[in-house]
């Protein structure tokens, strides 16, 4: 692979938010699984956990934790669910706690995208919910704090690319 195959990759990514109705395959789920784990992480310590959810009532639920309750969530044959793991972040302090964590699942949660978008698979980052509601319909332990919602499926749409901030607002240099 050359970098302008990932830069394609990259570019190619669009948030995904009509799925087909088509069960994605063990050997791409247990693909995604390797490229969550394999994300860096603060002190790898990897201070985060993963629930993948396919159980249909449990998705209904928690497309109803989303802000919006559009539906699009509970129409994926698959929801990964990024936990940020307070306890094994501990020995970081306040910054652990308040940043470490949320960047280890955000850095997962991308290779998960960049993964799903090479095997032709679409996904949506997903924020806004109730976070005290999902933890709920998932049971989780006092440690764990949900951060992302991912959708992840084959495609039923195809969305233009978004507008780019221009490289000149968006990067400066100091040399």
């Amino acid at each position: 692979m050359t970098i302008a195959d990932i830069l394609k990759i990259i570019k190619d990514r669009r948030s995904i938010r009509k799925f087909q109705k088509k069960e994605i395959p063990t050997e791409l789920v247990e693909k995604i699984k390797e490229a969550l784990i394999w994300a860096p992480s603060a002190g790898n310590l990897q201070a985060r956990k993963f629930y993948f959810v396919f159980n249909q009532e449990i998705k209904d639920k928690l497309n109803q934790a989303t802000f919006s309750k559009r539906g699009f969530l509970n129409s994926a044959p698959l929801i990964i669910v990024g936990c940020a793991d307070s306890e094994k972040i501990a020995s970081y302090s306040e910054r652990g706690k308040t940043l470490y964590i949320i960047n280890d699942v955000s850095v997962s949660i991308q290779n998960a995208m960049l993964m799903a978008q090479e095997a032709g698979l679409g996904s949506c980052w997903v924020g806004a919910f109730e976070e005290t509601e999902v933890s709920k319909i998932l049971n989780l332990p006092q440690n764990l704090r949900p951060i992302v919602l991912l959708p992840v499926g084959y495609p039923a749409e195809n969305p233009l690319p978004p507008e780019r901030a221009a490289r000149e607002e968006a990067v400066e240099e100091k040399r």
